[in-house]
């Protein structure tokens, strides 16, 4: 028996779906469900997906790709220096990130 408050309400739902034929004719019925190894891994990575989250390497080269523009546009030196150190610091980053990427 499920404790949360709101199991009774999403089972009686649930079944007013399946009386009215809502569950009827789905794409896939009737045909085994794709075998998954890690399905809590799987339902957080599309939770992500949905959010429009990206893998960190994406996030970085992102940032990469300001700081570069960034060194485009400044004329101080000390400045372009502090970029150039920081574009030095993402690589090293994107590339760990890379390596550690697993979709």
């Amino acid at each position: 028996m499920d404790d949360h408050p709101l199991s009774a309400l999403i089972n009686a739902r649930i079944t007013a779906a399946q009386e009215a034929g809502e569950f009827d004719d789905l794409p896939g019925a009737g045909k085994p469900l794709p075998r998954i190894s890690d399905p809590q891994g799987e339902v957080f990575n599309r939770m992500l997906r949905d959010a429009g989250a990206v893998p960190e390497f994406v996030a970085l080269a992102r940032e990469l790709t300001h700081l570069r523009a960034e060194l485009q546009e400044t004329g101080d030196r000390s400045r372009r220096r502090d970029i150039l150190k920081e574009m030095s610091m993402m690589e090293v980053r994107i590339d760990l990130a890379r390596q550690t990427y697993k979709p």
